[in-house]
């Protein structure tokens, strides 16, 4: 099944050349099921690239999607331009009064900067703290995840001595989790944060199972009960050239910035990399929406129950 997304978001030619299955809204008005209601808080200044990344895997599976774009109010986007967020871009106002069934956060480029001392952080809360009553599963990732774990259950961010860059291996801690169904005892991950939590923080609530981690970069998932609430430490959703950019920037930049491990054969940025982790991502992503969201979720959405 598709994914529902704006006729026009950037994302729809890309994921149309790319073989994958996109329902306009056109379309979609003429079918008589009710799709999943995710929405999408894009903290990433890349917006386009990150609702593409979003949409192919949110599109994966039989399942069909209807994807909102959400943006902070208390922050203007500065590389992305302002008809298009105007265009394909809601506020949390024009949504608090809705119900939906998944929601992700996404991760932000301000590990460097205390969680109170980000310009839209008490408008985060308040977003964070609505999940709670009126969306059944939240998908947290990388300073999102952070930021929601430091929000809902007061566990800190921990700076790194440099940046965790790369891809790494990780495994399975808990077999019994829907949201690691099918995942082999190693798989893959790309890492890009100058941050972390402590594994003893999380193991102190008694509401958070660790999922998998990673010997190397640490916790990668960890979720609640049933999965109302997800957080993912890592960028699965990452393109193969994602963290070639953000290393080719920060070497234009003249930025103290490692090889990302794992990922050019041989450390050598002269050769293309090599993707080991797309299979994995798209069975978290199927895994989410099908066991934590649709199998669960009310159909009649608005009456969805609160975390407690």
């Amino acid at each position: 099944m598709p994914i529902r997304i704006p006729n026009e978001l950037p994302a729809t030619q890309t994921l149309t050349d790319e073989n994958i299955f996109v329902m306009t809204e056109t379309r979609a008005m003429t079918q008589d099921i009710r799709p999943l209601q995710i929405l999408v808080l894009n903290l990433m200044p890349t917006k386009v690239a990150t609702e593409t990344q979003l949409a192919r895997l949110l599109s994966n599976t039989p399942l069909q999607v209807e994807l909102e774009l959400m943006q902070t109010s208390t922050h203007e986007a500065k590389n992305a331009s302002k008809e298009h967020m105007l265009k394909f871009y809601t506020t949390f106002d024009q949504v608090r009064d809705r119900n939906f069934d998944g929601l992700v956060i996404t991760g932000a480029p301000v590990e460097h900067l205390a969680f109170e001392e980000v310009e839209y952080w008490n408008e985060l809360c308040q977003i964070m703290e609505w999940s709670r009553t009126h969306v059944y599963s939240t998908f947290h990732i990388c300073w999102g995840a952070q930021a929601g774990l430091y929000y809902h259950y007061g566990i800190p961010k921990i700076p790194l001595d440099k940046k965790l860059f790369g891809i790494f291996p990780h495994v399975v801690e808990r077999r019994s989790s829907m949201l690691l169904r099918g995942f082999d005892d190693v798989f893959m991950v790309p890492h890009s944060r100058h941050t972390t939590i402590a594994r003893e923080d999380v193991e102190r609530c008694s509401k958070l199972k660790i999922l998998a981690s990673s010997e190397e970069a640490g916790i990668y998932a960890i979720s609640t009960e049933g999965g109302r609430q997800v957080f993912i430490t890592g960028h699965s959703e990452y393109d193969p050239l994602t963290l070639k950019a953000e290393y080719d920037r920060d070497k234009a930049k003249g930025l103290p910035i490692d090889v990302p491990k794992n990922y050019f054969p041989d450390d050598d940025d002269t050769k293309a990399p090599v993707v080991s982790w797309r299979s994995h991502a798209n069975l978290l992503y199927h895994n989410w929406l099908n066991y934590y969201v649709y199998q669960t979720t009310p159909y009649e959405i608005k009456t969805i129950q609160p975390i407690i």
